[in-house]
């Protein structure tokens, strides 16, 4: 086995990954995009459809998936995902959170670029009020 799949084999936590315990807080799929979508509604009016269009998408890509262990991978990491979204409009406190660096390295070429691309989508859509005006 090359090195590489061994390094991307590996835990990305310091705990190994409890079965019974992550099947019992998974969702099934259509309700799990239906709370996030839900979830959602309170992200700034601007951010929201690139939200909602991001995760239309990758529950779509992984619509066939067969692989178990990879169904509970994606669904397990996008729960987590809904359970790091603020509760209200009014929860000006959430800007987000850093990746995990061993989750960062363990990233495919394919999966880097996707980041990328989601970031530079991210800062088109969500500039600061001052970068505009400077022009003027």
């Amino acid at each position: 086995m090359r090195a590489t799949a061994l390094r991307l084999a590996e835990s990305i936590s310091t705990k190994p990954l409890n079965l019974t315990a992550a099947s019992a807080s998974l969702m099934p799929p259509r309700q799990l995009l239906r709370n996030i979508l839900r979830s959602h509604r309170n992200l700034p009016p601007d951010m929201r459809p690139l939200g909602d269009d991001y995760v239309k998408a990758e529950f779509r890509r992984h619509q066939h998936i067969t692989n178990p262990v990879h169904i509970m991978g994606f669904l397990l990491q996008w729960k987590k995902y809904l359970d790091m979204q603020p509760y209200s409009k009014d929860s000006e406190d959430f800007a987000g959170k850093r990746l995990d660096p061993t989750v960062f390295e363990k990233m495919s070429p394919e999966q880097l670029g996707q980041l990328y691309e989601l970031m530079r989508a991210a800062k088109d859509v969500w500039k600061p009020a001052s970068d505009g005006n400077e022009s003027s």
